[in-house]
């Protein structure tokens, strides 16, 4: 018998010149079935906010465990690359350009 697993799928969006990176949780059989729940929820999150374009990009992630709790892990992507720490962080993470919490209007970033 199968039973639902936990999935934590990462999803890319464009608010004008403001792009997001969106995780949301969902249940499924499967990591295909959670990115094909996963598919339907962003063009519903795009459609609501009016200005925003979902990109396309959906990346799924089976939650160990199977449930939350304090500590979990939600997301996990490895990447190779050449790049010296310091380079890597400032190229894919801290590019100086992130808005953080009270930095976020994405209404006036056309």
């Amino acid at each position: 018998m199968m039973h639902m697993k936990s999935y934590s799928v990462r999803a890319i969006f464009r608010h004008g010149r403001v792009y997001e990176e969106r995780l949301v949780l969902h249940f499924a059989l499967s990591a295909a079935d959670a990115l094909r729940l996963a598919e339907r929820e962003a063009h519903e999150y795009a459609d609501a906010l009016g200005n925003c374009e979902y990109l396309g990009l959906l990346q799924a992630y089976e939650l160990p465990n199977g449930r939350l709790e304090e500590g979990s892990e939600l997301f996990s992507l490895l990447r190779e690359s050449d790049l010296e720490a310091a380079d890597y962080l400032t190229s894919f993470f801290d590019t100086g350009h992130e808005l953080q919490d009270e930095d976020v209007d994405v209404d006036s970033s056309d």
